[in-house]
């Protein structure tokens, strides 16, 4: 899902190396997910993406963080809506560009 909704390749974010800051964040935001819409473990976060368990605390904390930005607060609410299985009302389609 993190892969279409920010247009990164499945394999760059499941992938060994860091990669661009696209890819880096498309990771972190995947994690989060995994993390909070199917409420796994750090752990299991961690051994899913191939990643240490404090690299996946701070991809939640980065993201977590991120959520005080109302559009990207509602993106991120969407999506996971959308893997809990919560029907999604659309408010408009937005874009969103990794913060510099």
């Amino acid at each position: 899902m993190t892969s279409f909704a920010l247009d990164v390749e499945e394999d760059a974010i499941l992938g060994d190396l860091r990669g661009s800051a696209e890819v880096a964040f498309a990771r972190q935001v995947a994690m989060y997910l995994c993390y909070v819409a199917f409420e796994l473990s750090l752990t299991r976060v961690a051994a899913a993406f191939g990643r240490d368990r404090s690299t996946v605390a701070y991809a939640c904390h980065t993201i977590e963080d991120r959520r005080d930005d109302v559009v990207f607060e509602q993106w991120v609410s969407a999506l996971e809506m959308v893997l809990r299985g919560t029907p999604v009302v659309e408010t408009g389609r937005r874009s969103l560009a990794v913060a510099s």
